[in-house]
């Protein structure tokens, strides 16, 4: 006689069962945590895509508003500089804040008021008054800059977050890619005024998926002190740190040298080499391709552990400053757009692996401040930014030289920078531990 299969027995069954279930559930759990934390990094990287957004949707228009207000090139950039200046001291203030209120509810209200600033902007009577809202309007779009990277490093752990960055910044940099596209067609149906009505409408947006899917990352305990004090002895422990003050300086010149591209690159590509709107966009996407998939292929191999990120972000300062050198080479020498496209493109490149690399670097070490150190490392790249545009704006569309030198210059800068100021630290037993999030 035989006994029973073992398909036959109703208690293995039922074990089977339960078993299955447990896996089941646990299957369908780790699913749900993966899709929501993809649905959180693509409402982060909408909220840092509000600078690129401010600035870019509204490039293709500016000789239009330049004509359209009375002004000259040098003062319709001011806009830009005064929108620059705000997302620098807007994050100087939001991420410390962010330490002490928690992540979402500063996200809220930035959303929001960037959305009623946007408005105000579209309404402008004047250049001087457009220039005063650009501030607000750059004030309050840091906001969400800040502590989009602050929750970030909140939920992920030192490996893994230079994948989050790259994953951000994909998200993000889909913005410079649609906006001056997106700015060139609007002009076709509306003026510039039309543009910032858009921009209102995508804040507004941006609020409700906040509310609805990003959850508060920074629990009460984890929180600092919210006075002065204690805010100014988080900056002296990150601006003591030479690792952080390496990356923070070269990731703030890097960014100058792609806003003297951003502001100069309107007039040089349009007035010199007559771009319409439209082929401009176009050229600017393409760029914009470029430094999204540098970006990736930057995370890809910092998240793999195969190459440090301080690796990586020393070839993309070589690349940058081939790029620059190109560039530089055709200005001088005239060779026409070609040369200026392709030293352009190398340049961005370059820049697509410094800038990921140096936010993970500097938010690295120092997990308990990382409010403040990601608004010291935005506030840098703002601030550096918004001096080049007066720079570049020099010659209006009659040479491609100032952008291209400004450019050149500050990669330099951020080279020398690099290699002046950067350590390897001693890791200690305990570093590896102080890396971890205390929540996944």
């Amino acid at each position: 006689m035989t006994g029973p299969a073992p398909s036959e027995d109703p208690a293995a069954g039922a074990g089977e069962e339960r078993t299955a279930g447990r896996t089941g559930s646990r299957t369908d759990s780790q699913t749900l945590s993966r899709r929501a934390h993809r649905a959180r990094l693509v409402v982060l990287g909408a909220l840092t895509a509000a600078a690129p957004l401010s600035l870019d949707t509204y490039l293709p228009a500016l000789p239009a508003l330049t004509a359209d207000l009375a002004t000259t090139p040098s003062i319709a950039q001011l806009s830009l500089t005064a929108c620059l200046v705000g997302l620098a001291l807007g994050q100087l203030v939001a991420g410390p804040l962010s330490d002490v209120l928690g992540r979402r509810r500063p996200m809220l209200i930035g959303s929001a008021g960037f959305a009623v600033a946007s408005v105000l902007c579209a309404v402008a009577p004047s250049v001087e008054v457009l220039i005063a809202l650009r501030l607000a309007q750059g004030l309050l779009g840091a906001v969400g800059i800040v502590v989009a990277r602050a929750v970030v490093r909140d939920t992920s752990d030192a490996t893994s977050s230079a994948r989050s960055f790259a994953t951000l910044m994909l998200v993000s940099g889909v913005a410079p890619i649609v906006a001056p596209v997106l700015g060139g067609q609007l002009l076709r149906v509306t003026s510039w005024r039309g543009v910032f009505v858009v921009l209102a409408v995508y804040g507004a947006l941006a609020g409700v998926a906040v509310l609805l899917l990003v959850r508060e990352s920074l629990p009460r305990s984890r929180r600092r002190s919210g006075s002065a004090a204690a805010t100014a002895a988080s900056f002296r422990v990150l601006l003591s740190d030479r690792r952080v003050l390496a990356c923070v300086l070269t990731a703030g010149l890097l960014f100058a040298a792609m806003f003297a591209y951003i502001s100069g690159s309107t007039f040089v590509l349009q007035e010199l080499y007559g771009l319409s709107p439209q082929g401009f966009s176009g050229v600017f996407a393409a760029n914009s391709v470029a430094i999204v998939t540098s970006v990736q292929v930057a995370g890809r191999l910092a998240g793999s552990g195969r190459v440090r990120p301080e690796r990586l972000l020393v070839v993309g300062l070589g690349v940058a400053l081939t790029g620059t050198s190109v560039l530089l080479a055709s200005a001088l020498l005239d060779v026409g757009l070609a040369g200026i496209l392709a030293g352009l493109v190398v340049t961005v490149i370059g820049v697509g692996f410094v800038l990921p690399n140096a936010t993970t670097l500097t938010l690295a070490d120092h997990p308990e401040h990382a409010g403040s150190a990601s608004a010291l490392l935005g506030t840098a790249q703002f601030l550096v930014g918004a001096g080049t545009a007066p720079l570049v704006g020099i010659a209006g569309g009659r040479s491609a030289v100032p952008m291209a030198a400004t450019m050149a210059g500050a990669v330099v800068a951020g080279a020398v920078v690099f290699a002046v100021l950067w350590r390897t630290p001693e890791r200690g037993p305990g570093s590896e531990q102080a890396a971890r999030p205390s929540h996944p």
